[in-house]
């Protein structure tokens, strides 16, 4: 049961790193997107592409969240509490995001669409990395059995955690770019297509680039995940996620973004399965193994229970969402978001009034 559990808690990683890492990848897009008037056209595919599956995406923190609290409590209480920090940053950059996403395409004036774009940009950025630093430290060992036993600072400030948490942004960004190419081939807008195509090349190098590099990182920061990324299920992940990066890469070359979603959803999702194996028997590298953390049997049965039975809706109902989103039934009108925000003059008849 205990390892079921851990096989729910893969999934929902899984999951939330692919969609919830595009997520905020098309936000590190938007932030970069440049001025109001230059960055317009992006920006509003950013806006057309994340308004259907926004909030979906993160159910799956929640997801794992919970299945972690319920079957691995002291494993639970031993990460949040060392690491409260980040994922109280983390947790309030969420926050943050949702609520000028859901408003700035409501902005009355210039000035609140700049406010809001600029906190919805930056927590886009914030966010991942907090989380992505949060699980350096559970995979470099700096969390110890107890309640906030953990060094509160150094726990995350560390170069495993930096170095994770840099590489959660750049995949995001690599993510969303491609699968952004692709919408916007949908919507038939020809110039975004190009920009994204570039920007998912660009972030592809780079991703990779940097997890190569980081390998030399963690061999002197955290030998023990090094050695279980270098060998056995942990390096066969390793190499999966090079060979699915190179042909994204490939792919989104020859504009073939239907199967480059695919390849790259497979590059990041064979990272995270990578990092499980890597510290395989380890929950708590050094600390605490899988049965030893696992809550009692009666309460792992009663979860898989739940969970199966909880799969059964939520399962068909995400999968008929991203059908809908996928076959562009859900798709809004493009419209450059700088739009929406240009001020009604007086005597202005031709343009709507702000919304």
């Amino acid at each position: 049961m205990a390892e079921i559990c851990l096989g729910f808690v893969v999934l929902g990683l899984t999951a939330y790193a692919v969609l919830g890492g595009a997520d905020f990848g098309a936000g590190f897009w938007d932030l970069t997107a440049g001025g109001a008037e230059r960055g317009g056209r992006l920006r509003g595919m950013v806006q057309r592409s994340m308004s259907p599956v926004w909030e979906a995406n993160h159910v799956w923190l929640i997801f794992v969240l919970v299945i972690v609290w319920t079957a691995f409590p002291v494993a639970f209480g031993s990460v949040t509490s060392t690491l409260a920090i980040p994922l109280f940053f983390a947790a309030i950059g969420i926050i943050f995001r949702g609520t000028a996403f859901a408003l700035r395409g409501q902005a009355a004036t210039i000035n609140e669409a700049r406010t809001l774009g600029a906190m919805f940009a930056l927590s886009s950025v914030l966010v991942p990395f907090f989380l992505g630093a949060t699980l350096g430290g559970v995979a470099s060992g700096r969390v110890e059995v107890g309640n906030a036993a953990g060094d509160a600072v150094s726990s995350w400030l560390n170069p495993t955690s930096a170095l994770i948490g840099v590489i959660a942004v750049i995949a995001g960004a690599y993510l969303a770019a491609v699968y952004l190419a692709g919408d916007a081939r949908r919507a038939g807008l020809p110039d975004l297509v190009r920009a994204f195509r570039a920007r998912a090349l660009g972030s592809g190098v780079v991703a990779g680039a940097v997890a190569l590099g980081g390998l030399f990182v963690v061999r002197e920061d955290a030998r023990p995940l090094y050695d279980g990324l270098t060998s056995g299920g942990g390096l066969a992940m390793v190499i999966l996620s090079a060979i699915a990066g190179g042909g994204t890469l490939a792919l989104v070359w020859r504009e073939r973004y239907g199967l480059a979603r695919v390849t790259a959803a497979a590059a990041v999702a064979a990272i995270t399965v990578g990092w499980v194996l890597a510290q395989d028997p380890y929950l708590l590298p050094d600390e605490l193994t899988l049965d030893q953390a696992a809550a009692s049997d009666a309460t792992l049965t009663a979860l898989v229970i739940s969970v199966a039975a909880g799969f059964i809706v939520l399962g068909p109902s995400l999968w008929y969402l991203y059908k809908l989103v996928l076959q562009g039934r859900l798709d809004q009108q493009f419209e450059p978001l700088d739009q929406r925000f240009r001020p009604l003059t007086a005597g202005d008849e031709t343009q709507e009034p702000p919304r």
